[in-house]
């Protein structure tokens, strides 16, 4: 496979922010290009490098960046090694999409369509119907799966077509609305171990003819959080993951694809005045805004009435060093979210929405505790948080 166009510019507008490669090289090309490869009617091949494969097993490595495997090959040498040369394919970097987290990823995956379609563009995003912050990861307050994303997942779409698909992960996902909306369709097999997904996931894969496996690994990504991405107990999760990637491996039937990637990348952010800017403690930042969503990252910025002009060129003035600030308007315009927006997705986009290019984030002491004490961020669109990989192994 080539190399991606997409590069990191050097951050002086909105205009230079790298847009992520929809359409031919991010997460929501992957699923498509997979069953259009099936024969499953209604996908195209958008990642154009990718040789068909009877069976594809995908396993999503939350928070395992591109720029974190290239980073650490004594941890992980089974993953370095398909960076660039693997059994039958080779590894590049794909984009996540914007912003770089986990529930837009997962919904990107799962529906084969980028944020602006799928409806789930942020961590916290503003629900126009009640004008209340709602946590798409842990889906509160509720609003209804069906009607928040109402597009079928491509996993619905390929075992309607005679694919036999499966979902292998922990059991408490299979119920969970995110679940439903982005990942459902075919078989849910809950596993609690790793090993144990693993196993099952290659069964699966051989079980027939035509088969999509979807595998999922969490850990990298919580010990990032906490600890960070340069600490041992990271680095210890990076080496049981890559021991899990080689398990499966191992174990494909003839005809396979693995596809090894992941949701986003991370980066650590000192504990420094100049580093997290507390929004909840500058009076500059919270003039005229009603709410604040996203994350430390990737901020929506929901302005009370009339007051959205003067927001974004505060937040510009405040932030412009170190973040890309755009208005609602010019994000959708530069394709932030993707080609096309949805008219019901339009107000869950703020009216100001801010992305890092500096090492640097947005915390609520008060309103996000937890948010704001993680050693690991992600969500914006430098390389080291919206590159995740694509390795490919064949049988």
């Amino acid at each position: 496979m080539a190399q991606p166009a997409w590069q990191d510019p050097a951050p002086l507008g909105i205009g230079t922010a790298p847009v992520p490669e929809y359409g031919s090289g991010s997460l929501a090309d992957l699923l498509p290009t997979l069953v259009a490869g099936q024969g499953v009617a209604g996908f195209t091949p958008a990642i154009a490098e990718l040789t068909p494969a009877d069976r594809n097993c995908v396993f999503l490595i939350d928070g395992l960046g591109w720029e974190q495997i290239r980073s650490h090959p004594d941890e992980a040498p089974f993953l370095h090694s398909l960076l660039h040369t693997s059994r039958g394919g080779t590894g590049r970097p794909i984009t996540a999409g914007f912003p770089a987290t986990t529930a837009t990823s997962l919904a990107s995956v799962g529906t084969g369509l980028p944020p602006g379609e799928h409806g789930l563009p942020g961590y916290t995003v503003r629900n126009p119907e009640t004008g209340a912050l709602m946590n798409q990861l842990r889906w509160r307050p509720w609003s209804e799966p069906k009607v928040w994303q109402p597009y079928p997942t491509v996993f619905t779409l390929a075992d309607a077509a005679g694919v036999r698909t499966a979902q292998v992960s922990a059991p408490a996902f299979e119920q969970t609305p995110l679940t439903k909306v982005a990942l459902s369709g075919g078989s849910f097999l809950g596993r609690l171990t790793g090993e144990d997904r693993m196993d099952v996931a290659a069964e699966r894969l051989a079980a027939g003819d035509r088969s999509l496996v979807y595998t999922y690994y969490s850990e990298v990504d919580g010990m990032g959080h906490r600890f960070g991405v340069d600490s041992d107990a990271w680095r210890g999760q990076l080496m049981h993951v890559d021991g899990l990637a080689r398990r499966l491996a191992e174990q494909l039937p003839p005809r396979s694809a693995l596809y090894i990637t992941a949701d986003h990348g991370m980066i650590d952010i000192p504990f420094d005045e100049q580093s997290r800017i507390d929004f909840d403690e500058d009076w500059e930042l919270r003039a005229g805004v009603a709410l604040l969503g996203g994350e430390g990252r990737a901020r929506h910025v929901y302005a009370v009435p009339g007051a959205q002009a003067d927001v974004l060129a505060v937040w510009r003035e405040v932030l412009g060093e170190q973040f890309w600030v755009a208005s609602r308007d010019e994000a959708v315009a530069a394709g932030w979210f993707g080609p096309r927006v949805d008219e019901r997705v339009l107000g869950r986009i703020g009216d100001v929405v801010a992305a890092a290019h500096d090492d640097v984030v947005i915390t609520a002491s008060d309103n996000e505790p937890h948010e704001s004490a993680m050693v690991g961020m992600h969500g914006s669109m430098t390389p080291v948080e919206q590159l995740v990989p694509l390795l490919e192994v064949r049988s």
